[in-house]
């Protein structure tokens, strides 16, 4: 299973670090190394670390380094040995304008170096209320482009009405998706959108899921440790 946690803009240097070490402790004392945590904290807090944790970027530019103000680029990802980034987040499509033309550039950019990449799909509510066809045709539109062969592709499916809200498919409508896109993806496929200690194993115990992303119940610390004990 594939247990990732999302920080988003949440988290200091300090309190990331507090809580990487908290975390290899407990995993130190598990016994499912098949398991992969990944924790993707904001920007500033990004370091190198000599864990059992992989460490993500949740956003980077397509270049080396250059005149890009205000983004980071691949000479700062490789100060600290990361090779994992999240790509095509809905809160960066829908809030911060992303094209499906930039996610693919990024995407390109970011194959050709040998990256890990968690690459993001979902719909919004008016497209989920429009349908399954549609809710398909939604989803296959965002893969466009993309290379569903990358050996280090995972794609996690996150309904955005379900982001933050506390709200969640049905597990039925979860099996129904990942099943769909199983037929078109067969890399391994993760659920996020409002997971929680008390729908994890639910989720997790679902025919073509692979793993969880993880938002605001990764930021507590005990609660996340409980989301990796479901991968049980």
């Amino acid at each position: 299973m594939i247990v990732a946690a999302n920080f988003k803009t949440n988290m200091t240097r300090q309190s990331t670090r507090e809580y990487l070490d908290t975390l290899d402790d407990f995993l130190a004392t598990r016994h499912h190394d098949d398991d992969t945590i990944m924790v993707f904290p904001p920007a500033t807090a990004l370091d190198a670390c000599h864990c059992a944790v992989k460490i993500g970027a949740q956003n980077a530019y397509a270049t080396r380094n250059g005149a890009y103000t205000g983004e980071i680029g691949l000479e700062q990802l490789d100060e600290f040995d990361i090779r994992t980034i999240l790509i095509g987040h809905s809160e960066r499509r829908h809030i911060l304008g992303e094209s499906q033309e930039e996610i693919v550039h990024k995407f390109n950019f970011f194959k050709e170096q040998g990256f890990s990449i968690i690459y993001c799909i979902g719909e919004p509510l008016e497209i989920r209320e429009s349908g399954s066809h549609a809710l398909m045709e939604y989803l296959e539109a965002q893969l466009e482009d993309i290379d569903l062969g990358y050996a280090n592709l995972m794609i996690a499916y996150e309904p955005v009405w379900a982001i933050g809200t506390g709200m969640t498919p049905s597990t039925d409508d979860i099996l129904l998706i990942h099943n769909a896109l199983k037929k078109l993806v067969q890399r391994p496929l993760l659920y996020g959108g409002s997971v929680k200690p008390e729908n994890a194993r639910e989720i997790m115990a679902l025919a073509n899921v692979d793993g969880v992303l993880v938002g605001g119940a990764s930021l507590h610390i005990e609660d996340f440790k409980l989301i990796i004990q479901a991968t049980n």
